[in-house]
Parts: structure tokens; sequence; C-alpha cells
């Protein structure tokens, strides 16, 4: 099996999923293009032969549809041997391709691979693939697809997770992200797309009094679902703070063995994924997460910066309490709530906000979480690379 090395990976800031948003001219596969430009820029024509593009993204129609890596292979003028993949794995999806991407290149399949993500939810809206899944009615109640606000409504029922706990997580994102939004460091590798430049989905006017204002938004699910819920009732709790805004955004990295280019910025330690309990919606993230870190005998205190997914604020707010990492540590630039989730992007954008985050701290180890509906979930762990460190 060989080493496998994270060379570089870049995101482009979220804009905001409406008609006018930053991003919303562009199509799916001009922003990914836009992505491999940057790469070719910083890394040089070390990545001018890509054995193959592996290219999340959820809401696989229309803008999106047709084999989306296909068409972004196409776009960026990479070449004509280089294979592509489209996945879907939900909120996973980049993630999953990154390690997809792990996996080839450690088996010796090919020296290097692009991965990462796209979704422009301003072209293409959640639920627009129209899925018969989405409303099947011959599965068992508990197996039926459940919308990912509902079940974190439903998860902070059953964790015990109350409205304070959700404010919490929610201010403490905006502050962040509004306070490190032109930081050098922290954003040293994303990419201005067009006129877009920083996060456009920050609330930075957000306030602990503001928050506590916000009605709960999403009650009205419960009735749609009752048959999947199998008459289960609980208090709505999320508002529209604690779920992170639609958005548009791309991620992309490049993996290869040793030698594809100089000095990788990162060494990959571990890659897993987990299933879950379709009714436990939400938590196979830190299922996936307990088995690359058992993958690499290492613990949550090793990790000098962690950057978990921030699906709807449950999640973070059950991870910070169940399992006490230096909270100093996790999400230092502000999360979701406050920059937003393009779906199928999502781990590769966080994945490239990680190395941006050791880079700042001048850390050794980092650890990178996606969490999706109905029990997906993935994580890894990379270790940066000495040459790379900050003296």
């Amino acid at each position: 099996m060989h080493e496998v090395f994270l060379y570089d990976a870049v995101r482009t800031p979220r804009g905001k999923a409406r008609p006018d948003g930053g991003l919303a001219t562009f199509t799916p596969p001009a922003l990914v293009a836009h992505l491999v430009d940057a790469l070719r820029e910083r890394a040089g024509e070390s990545i001018g032969d890509p054995g193959a593009l592996l290219l999340g993204c959820v809401t696989q129609t229309g803008s999106q549809g047709g084999h989306i890596a296909l068409a972004a292979k196409l776009a960026a003028g990479l070449p004509h041997t280089c294979a592509a993949h489209t996945i879907n794995n939900y909120c996973a999806s980049s993630l999953s391709a990154i390690g997809h991407a792990v996996a080839r290149v450690a088996a010796g399949q090919e020296r290097s691979v692009l991965a990462g993500g796209v979704e422009m939810m301003s072209l293409v809206p959640f639920l627009d693939d129209r899925a018969e899944f989405y409303t099947a009615q011959e599965l068992p109640p508990s197996k039926r697809f459940v919308p990912p606000v509902l079940a974190a409504d439903r998860l902070a029922h059953s964790e015990r997770i109350g409205r304070a706990e959700l404010d919490t997580c929610a201010l403490t994102s905006q502050q962040r992200a509004t306070s490190t939004d032109r930081d050098p460091l922290l954003q040293a590798s994303r990419i201005a797309a067009g006129a877009l430049t920083g996060e456009e989905c920050i609330r930075p006017d957000t306030t602990a009094e503001s928050l506590a204002t916000i009605p709960a938004a999403f009650g009205g699910l419960q009735d749609q679902y009752s048959e999947a819920l199998e008459g289960s009732k609980f208090d709505p709790l999320h508002t529209i703070a604690h779920a992170p805004p639609v958005c548009d955004g791309a991620g992309l990295a490049i993996l290869g063995v040793e030698g594809v280019a100089p000095a990788p910025r990162a060494r990959i330690v571990a890659y897993a994924e987990s299933g879950g309990d379709p009714a436990a919606s939400l938590t196979a993230g830190i299922a996936a997460m307990d088995k690359a870190l058992a993958h690499a005998d290492m613990s949550l205190g090793d990790m000098d910066r962690i950057e978990f997914m921030e699906a709807f604020a449950v999640t973070i707010a059950k991870f910070l309490r169940d399992r006490s990492p230096d909270p100093g540590r996790v999400n230092v630039g502000g999360g979701h709530l406050a920059k937003g989730h393009p779906m199928g992007a999502t781990g590769a954008i966080l994945t490239s906000t990680l190395l941006d985050a050791l880079d700042g701290c001048n850390g050794r180890y980092g650890l990178v979480v996606a969490t999706g509906a109905m029990g997906i979930g993935s994580a890894m762990i990379v270790e940066r690379l000495a040459a790379q460190r900050r003296n």
C-alpha cells in the first residue's frame, strides 16, 4: 500500500442560494473548473495529469445532472484519460469522494486524483431530483426518509439538548465566522469566485438576545412525516438560526503518492465511513470519527484542529457535550451554521478549511467530520507535514 499525500485543497466562498447570490452566475461545472485553475496556479503543472476526478453532488438533476463530474472534467480541460466519477452520499458526498481518492492512490491504481464536490442550490434546490425514496410508503416507518431538519429536532428531543445549547452553538459559529472571514491565514485556500471574495451567508449582527427571539421553524413537518416518526411527538426547537443556510459552493483537493508535486501540505493518516440507524439520523459522523481515531490509534486530544460539520446545531452541541474536546480547537473559523451548507461540497470545503486552520496554529494533526441524513457519516485524520509548518 502506498502512503497518500494531500498536496493542496481549495474552496470557494459560499454564496447565498438565490438568483442574485454571489455565485449564481456560475454553472456547477464552471465553478469546479475555476478551482481546477486555482490548483494549477498554486501547484503548477504537477496536477496536469490526474488519473481521475471524483466529485460529490447530492441533487443530481438539471444543472447538476447528466454526470456532473464528467461535465466538470470537460469544462476544466482535464486530459481525456482522466476518469470521472460522480458520487452521491448525501452531505458526506465530497468527503467520500476524497476517501475514494485515498483508496485509489493507496492501492496503486492512480498516482494522483482530484476529488471534491459542488452544490449550487440557487440553481438546483434540495430534493429537486424528486426521488421516489423521499416518499416511499412501502418501507417500514423507521426506515422511511425523514428530512434532516426534522431529524435534528427529533435528535435534540432524544438527547435532551435544549434551546439554550442550540443558541450557544449558533452564536459561537457566527461570532467566529465574522471575526475570521478576512483572516489571511485561515482563508489562505479560499479562492475568490467572480466578485465574491468572502462568505456571503454570515450574519455579523447576531447576538444572544436576537437568537432568543427567533421562533422554532420546522414543527409542521411532524404532521407531514407522522408515519415515519411512528406517531412520536416532540417540541420543535430548531430555528432558522440553528440550521445552516442553503447556499452555493465547491471544494477540490489533489491527492497523490509521494513525488507527484513538491511539498505536499499533509499526509492522510486515516479515513473511515460509517452507516447508522436511520432513526438516529445525523449521528453517523461521530461513528465514522470513532472508526478513524481507532484506525490511527489516536484520540481527540491528539487533534490540534477539528472541523466538525455543523449539520444543525444539535450535532455540534452533542459532540461538544458528549466528547468534551477542547472547544478552542473546534471550528475555529466558524462553521456551517454561519457560513452555509452546499451539500455535496461540504466535506471538501471542510478539508480545505482544516488545512488552513492547521497552518494558522502551526499544528500537526487535524480531523474533519461530515454527517448526513438517514445514517451517513465520514471522517478523516491528516498530519500536516513538518516541511509546511511555519517557523
